[in-house]
């Protein structure tokens, strides 16, 4: 049996301590070494070095160290210090996003109360809060962080916000009774929880769990263990280039082995050592060539230019793989209040008897006058000088209302004075406050609908008291089970004339005319509606996860559209009942969980993504953060607490769920344009190895030189696949489902048009190589390296967009790729100056005519495959 389910003498009796003297010294001396000190342990970090050495194990970084090595032997010193810097600034990269992620508990251990005031040998102590120990007797008071967790003993109007375990803002009232049924944490009223916030009253606690035994130790622990996930495209790539790394060696070994047996077996007379040398040197060409060293480093640029956009959209990434992750998300977890909600609580409505459309008169009522009295009046809480709210969530809602209708709570308690209070507690339910209005000296009454009737007489109507009849009662109570049903919190209002002089006691909290009602909610926010409905068209299935109660959470859900027909709400404890097989079964038919805790969050991502969806999950407290960690995408909230950002890969600053869906656009466009990168690379890659081996087969000369190859990459893979990564949104970004979690980079048409493109370069390479050669090998090579340079840097223009042509998507729209066919044309112009055509073989006959061939044919295999887009678009 849990503390909370036990009496406060069997939980005393459990830790052999009596209220009033606490814990002996030597008592708690004993305790502190057999429990420990109460804080959160540090663990032990993977050292900056060895995160740094765990980057090289990824498949591409092996392929690209290789080649830059060989490279380096045969003296290409440029390429492979080129190659060694972009390995290094990705291993950085890596190493300071993992550094930023570790703040995590360190955040978490900062969030530990210093001091805690205990009973110890009978006399009250100020001691450290690491030195308690189960069994201590801890007091409180307003504005005390708690200590510990803990079984209260004593609770005088304490309230207390748990908002960093539970995710609600309101604060909890606290009890002292046992609560018989199984509950959730949000649900443990007699129960404290270690580094909440007292925010009013005065309690007393005994320790039940310290350090990592209570609830914050608990989340450090998931904190802790939670697995922290690949994204898709990390997952896809990795898979990739052990692929293609396979496969490119297999390539050069093949072209290696044609070319030395070409060698052995010929009847000139030649340097055998020397051809074997430019043999293998060609070889490692064609590798360098073939790997797009620069795609990393490339899809690091593209990720970056998203996190700037997003950054415009409220949403900053803290590691860059989180904005393709968005991009691929199928199921977004949401917390509900602040970020489905506005997280203010406001009236909504107000019922007075017999007043239709109450304040909405020129002149009110006597009855509208004296709630709107009693809101401002009957309250406590106000707004300081920096504007910042300060008091109960509640009576801050009923200020709002005073000041909306005109008549402003400073003015009301600037004109009439506070005589008396009786302050509200749980028990009672009810505050009463004693002010002189227009000569008559009254109790202002507000609280529970259900204790307020109880204890009225009579009621206000039209301004008239009159007897609270049956008939007035049954009306009353359908009038709250309608706002009940709709999830709103009903607060009733009374008053009671008071003789002059007189002291109010309890017992003057009955016998009272009713007023009215008002009726309140955390409403949702005005552009959640649309952003749902968007979110629900891209395929993304909306889930919102909250510490609230399930009522009001399935209404605020049903009013946003997030939850169908056949969708299902379920609490924490009901999730707790069901198994993972029948979880697994309602999983998709559920769109509302309430009251959970961490467990639960954990438990709710880790189902989605047994089914293979990607989740994103929000959240702002303690309590979120290993849940966080563990979803594909974490969203912290800007306002929430450093220990939940620092878990997040993306902070949203508005707390916005609209900012998510925005993010999912612009995530989306990112991974479109990081796959028009790739395809951009391969199609010109596969263009130049399908002229080689073209050549290797027909005994041709090789149709481009080692320093040709090398050049057109530097050229080639860089520039241009960066300024592919500026493109715009494709027209259909947020009317496509969400990519499977198993789809690879070269779906969805991206493998067609690198096959297409490459073929129709190696065709346009292979023509013009075999032009040229009619006249010489050197012009040959002049003449194919030419096609191969000018038809991947024109091929910028189709590489857009898979379903617009250049025009289609706006010719002038992209300045960058503009500006990257400019510069490869410029920096292909010298390679055919006078003092560059040596070393780049291009002989003295290359002239005007062989260059517009060469160009016409580049610029012809450019515009086949727009034709060829248009036929295939009309087509499909």
């Amino acid at each position: 049996m849990s503390s909370y389910q036990k009496t406060k003498q069997e939980v005393l009796d459990k830790w052999e301590v009596t209220q009033s003297e606490g814990l002996a010294k030597n008592e708690a001396d004993n305790r502190l070494e057999q429990e420990g000190y109460n804080e959160i342990a540090d663990r032990e970090k993977v050292p900056t070095w060895k995160l740094f050495l765990e980057t090289f194990k990824d498949a591409m970084v092996v392929v690209l160290l290789v080649a830059a090595i060989v490279q380096l032997v045969l003296g290409e010193l440029i390429e492979s210090i080129i190659i060694f810097i972009v390995i290094l600034l990705n291993s950085i990269i890596s190493v300071v996003q993992t550094k930023k992620a570790e703040s995590s508990l360190d955040a978490l251990r900062d969030m530990s109360a210093p001091v805690a005031k205990v009973i110890r040998d009978g006399t009250s102590q100020t001691i450290m809060a690491r030195q308690l120990v189960p069994g201590d007797i801890v007091l409180l008071e307003a504005g005390d962080y708690i200590p510990a967790d803990g079984r209260l003993l004593e609770a005088e109007s304490l309230k207390i916000n748990e908002g960093m375990l539970t995710g609600e803002s309101d604060a909890v009232e606290k009890v002292t009774e046992p609560i018989q049924e199984q509950v959730s944490i949000g649900d443990q009223k007699n129960m404290v929880f270690s580094s909440s916030l007292v925010v009013n009253g005065r309690g007393t606690f005994v320790v039940t769990a310290t350090g990592e035994k209570a609830e914050i130790g608990k989340i450090a622990e998931m904190i802790e263990t939670a697995e922290a996930k690949q994204t898709p495209l990390q997952r896809k790539l990795d898979s990739f280039s052990k692929k293609l790394g396979i496969a490119i060696l297999l390539i050069c070994i093949v072209i290696f082995a044609v070319q030395v047996g070409r060698i052995w077996f010929s009847d000139a007379d030649a340097d055998m050592t020397k051809a074997v040398l430019d043999a293998l040197m060609f070889s490692v060409a064609i590798a360098v060539a073939a790997i797009p060293e620069a795609l990393q480093s490339i899809v690091t640029i593209v990720l970056s230019v998203g996190t700037n956009k997003m950054a415009k959209q409220n949403a900053i990434i803290r590691r860059l793989p989180a904005v393709e992750t968005l991009g691929s998300t199928s199921v977004i977890c949401t917390d509900k209040t602040g970020t489905l909600t506005k997280n203010q609580m406001t009236v909504t409505e107000a019922y007075l008897p017999e007043v239709k459309n109450p304040f909405s008169n020129e002149r009110w009522t006597k009855g509208e006058q004296l709630l709107i009295q009693t809101a401002a009046l009957c309250n406590d809480s106000y707004i300081n000088e920096d504007n910042n709210e300060i008091g109960d969530p509640t009576e801050i809602a009923l200020i709002r209302l005073a000041d909306k209708q005109k008549q402003p709570y400073k003015e009301l308690r600037n004109k009439y004075k506070r005589e008396a209070e009786l302050p509200f507690d749980s028990e009672r339910k009810m505050m009463s406050t004693v002010y002189t209005i227009d000569g008559e000296r009254l109790m202002l009454i507000k609280g529970g609908p259900d204790v307020m009737l109880e204890r009225a007489s009579s009621i206000l109507v039209n301004g008239e008291e009159q007897e609270l009849t049956s008939e007035w009662l049954r009306s009353l109570e359908n009038q709250i089970e309608s706002y009940s049903k709709q999830a709103l919190r009903v607060l009733a209002f009374a008053y009671k004339k008071v003789e002059e002089n007189h002291q109010i006691t309890l017992d003057d909290e009955r016998d009272f005319t009713l007023i009215g009602f008002t009726a309140m909610m955390d409403p949702p926010r005005d552009a959640v509606y649309g952003s749902i409905e968007e979110a629900k068209k891209a395929g993304i299935k909306p889930v919102m996860i909250t510490g609230d109660h399930k009522t009001t959470a399935e209404a605020i859900g049903k009013e946003i559209g997030l939850m169908a027909e056949e969708d299902m709400a379920v609490t924490g404890k009901e999730l707790d009942d069901m198994s993972e097989e029948e979880l697994d079964e309602k999983l998709e038919h559920i769109s509302v969980y309430a009251r959970v805790s961490p467990e639960n969050k954990i438990r709710i991502v880790k189902a989605w993504q047994r089914k293979n969806q990607i989740t994103a999950m929000t959240g702002d407290g303690v309590n979120d953060a290993p849940a966080l960690k563990q979803a594909d995408i974490g969203i912290g909230m800007g306002s929430g607490t450093d220990v939940a950002k620092d878990s997040a890969a993306m902070i949203l600053t508005d707390d916005n769920f609209v900012s998510i869906v925005k993010a999912v656009s612009v995530g989306r466009t990112v991974f479109d344009n990081i796959k028009k990168s790739i395809a951009y690379l391969f199609a010109g890659n596969l263009g130049a190895i399908i002229a080689i081996l073209f050549a290797v087969i027909m005994n041709w000369a090789n149709p481009f030189t080692a320093l040709q190859l090398l050049f057109i990459n530097l050229v080639n893979d860089s520039l241009p696949a960066i300024a592919l990564g500026m493109e715009k949104s494709e027209p259909n970004v947020m009317k496509r489902k969400p990519r499977k979690i198993d789809e690879g980079i070269f779906a969805g048409g991206t493998l067609r048009s690198v096959i297409i493109r490459g073929l129709l370069i190696g065709i346009a390479v292979i023509v013009s190589h075999y032009i040229g050669l009619q006249h010489s090998e050197g012009m040959g090579v002049a003449m194919a390296f030419t096609t191969l340079i000018l038809s991947r840097t024109l091929q910028s223009f189709p590489a857009r967009s898979n379903v617009q042509t250049a025009f289609g998507a706006g010719f002038f729209q992209n300045k960058y790729v503009l500006g990257a066919v400019v510069i490869g044309f410029v920096l292909y112009a010298i390679t055919i100056m006078p003092f560059a055509r040596e070393v780049f073989h291009i002989p003295d006959e290359f002239g005007w005519n062989q260059g517009f061939i060469a160009f016409s044919l580049a610029l012809g295999s450019v515009v086949l495959m727009e034709v060829l887009k248009i036929f295939r678009n009309k087509k499909e």
